[in-house]
C-alpha cells in the first residue's frame, strides 16, 4: 500500500495513525507543489512545466524561500515516474490518496489524477469532505486539513476509502484540463471537489486591507492576513504579491526589499 499526501503536515500524522493499525502499513508520499497557484497551462509537456517552473523562481527570488525552485526538493514529476513504476511491477500494490477539503489538495489530486489513470482499480480516494471528527479536547469539529485529524481518528476515516471509479477518471481529467487551458493564476474550492478561478492579484485587496499609515513588517501583515481572511494562501505567494503591488508605487517602503522580516511597508504619506 501507498499513501499519497498534499502536505508536509500530514505525513507525521498519518504515520503516527499507520503505528496504530498494521492494516494501513505502507510507504507515505507527498506530492510539494502548490497546484492551487501559478500557471497549469500545457503542465504535463517540457514547455509547461519549465514555465511554471520559471514562474516559481520569480515568486521565490530574493525572498525567504530563494533557491527553492532549483534545489530539487520540489520535484513531483520524479515523485509520480517512481510511483508508476512500483505500481507497474507489483501488481498488489494499491495507492490511497488523502485529502481534506481544501484548494491545495484538490488541486494535488487533479494534477495527479492523469498518471493514476492505468492502475484504475487499484487507485482509492479518502476524501474528507464535510465529515465530523473529534479533536483532542472531546470537541466535534469539520477539519480543512488532515493533519488536523488526531492520529487515532484517522482509524476511522479509513473506512471510508473508496476506488477511484471509471466514470471519475473521465470526468475528472476533463474538468482539470479545463481550469489548464484557462490558464489563470488562483484556484479556489467552491465545495466538493468543484474549483474556480480567479487572476493572479485575486489576493491584492483584501491583503492591502491589513497596511496602514504605520510602518510594518511585511511578516507581520502577512501573518495578520493569514490569521483573519476568508480566502488565503502561502505566506511566500503573498510575499511575492506585495512586491508586485511596491514595484507600482502603491505604497510607501522601508528597508531591505528580500526576506518578508528586512523591510516595512506603510501607505503612502
Amino acid at each position: 500500500m501507498i499513501h499519497i499526501v498534499f502536505n508536509e503536515a500530514d505525513i507525521k500524522v498519518l504515520k503516527e495513525a499507520i503505528a496504530l493499525d498494521e492494516t494501513l502499513q505502507g510507504e507515505v508520499v507527498q506530492i510539494k507543489d502548490e497546484y492551487a497557484v501559478g500557471p497549469l497551462n500545457n503542465i504535463y509537456v517540457g514547455d509547461g512545466i519549465d514555465a511554471r517552473k520559471q514562474w516559481w523562481r520569480e515568486v521565490l527570488a530574493g525572498g525567504d524561500y530563494d533557491g527553492k525552485a532549483d534545489s530539487g526538493e520540489v520535484d513531483d514529476y520524479k515523485t509520480v515516474a517512481e510511483l508508476v513504476g512500483t505500481m507497474r511491477r507489483d501488481e498488489e500494490h494499491v495507492i490511497w490518496i488523502w485529502a481534506a477539503q481544501n484548494k491545495h489538495d484538490v488541486s494535488g489530486y487533479y494534477w495527479l489524477l492523469k498518471y493514476m489513470q492505468e492502475f484504475q482499480g487499484r487507485v482509492f480516494i479518502l476524501y474528507l469532505n464535510n465529515l465530523p471528527f473529534i479533536n483532542d479536547k472531546g470537541n466535534i469539529f469539520y477539519p480543512n486539513w488532515l493533519h488536523e485529524i488526531q492520529p487515532k481518528e484517522f482509524l476511522k476515516a479509513k473506512k471510508l476509502a473508496r476506488e477511484i471509479t471509471l466514470s471519475e477518471f473521465e470526468v475528472d481529467p476533463d474538468e482539470w484540463t479545463k481550469l489548464c487551458n484557462e490558464n489563470k493564476g488562483v484556484r479556489l474550492l467552491e465545495g466538493g471537489k468543484k474549483l474556480m478561478q480567479e487572476d493572479y492579484d485575486f489576493y491584492d485587496s483584501e491583503l492591502t486591507k491589513f497596511i496602514s499609515a504605520d510602518w510594518q513588517k511585511a511578516s507581520k501583515i502577512i501573518h495578520q492576513f493569514l490569521g483573519k481572511a476568508k480566502h488565503t494562501t502561502g505566506d511566500a505567494y503573498l510575499l511575492w504579491r506585495l512586491k508586485i503591488m511596491i514595484a507600482q508605487d502603491m505604497f510607501d517602503v522601508q528597508g531591505k526589499l528580500g526576506n518578508m522580516k528586512e523591510f516595512e511597508i506603510k501607505t503612502k504619506a
